[in-house]
């Protein structure tokens, strides 16, 4: 994210809380978004989980929370969840992921918008002050799979097997899916190589499957790269 100048009108202030897992990135977006003078943006607090995104939302009661999907303790969702009785706060996703089941997940659990990570800082400020408005505000395409799922007739059916991978191990089975080495998801996840080692061994167990090349073949039968 570069150039985070505010495009709008002097004065405009917005208050706003990070909430992502990874210290090194709410650092970058303060340091990009933060310069209150220039921005607009006042950030007034962080958390990295689930836990403390909840007690810091209520505490502050910002404008807008910029909200990653995945996070220790239940994930963006259930930050929604218990958050809804905090009036005059509005979310926008930011996250890495750009999966379908994923944008739909926090739209449908009361996010305004979503946007990934390679947004702008630019962009990025106009979003929040987007939000802080009440209007909704998405990445490229992504709108397409929330007009989609809430144009949809019909529930989707569950899947009982991926309802057994938690969101981290959905992300990186995509992405193994999609033919990424596990140093190139460490890198893209944030995680250790061991780490990204750690739940692709999960996946296959609870999944049955022996290798990465049946990992595909099920992600892809299932719609999921």
């Amino acid at each position: 994210m570069t150039d985070a100048a505010s495009a709008e009108a002097p004065g405009r202030r917005a208050r706003v809380v990070l909430v992502d897992d990874h210290r090194m990135f709410r650092t970058g977006v303060r340091a990009e978004i933060g310069r209150t003078d220039e921005t607009g943006i006042d950030v007034v607090g962080e958390a990295d989980d689930v836990e403390s995104a909840v007690r810091v939302v209520a505490e502050t009661r910002p404008d807008v929370v910029l909200l990653d999907v995945h996070l220790p303790g239940g994930g963006g969702v259930e930050v929604l969840r218990r958050s809804a009785g905090v009036e005059g706060v509005r979310f926008l996703a930011l996250s890495v992921s750009d999966a379908a089941e994923d944008v739909i997940g926090v739209i449908r659990g009361g996010a305004r918008g979503y946007v990934t990570k390679t947004i702008t800082g630019t962009d990025l400020v106009n979003a929040v002050f987007r939000i802080a408005d009440g209007d909704a505000v998405f990445s490229p395409r992504l709108a397409g799979f929330v007009l989609d799922a809430f144009a949809a007739t019909d529930t989707p059916p569950v899947d009982e097997d991926l309802d057994r991978l938690t969101q981290r191990e959905r992300e990186v089975l995509r992405l193994i899916a999609r033919g990424y080495a596990y140093k190139e998801i460490a890198k893209q996840l944030f995680i250790s190589v061991k780490t990204v080692e750690s739940h692709v061994s999960a996946v296959l167990r609870k999944l049955q499957l022996s290798n990465r090349h049946e990992l595909t073949r099920w992600a892809t039968a299932r719609r999921l790269v």
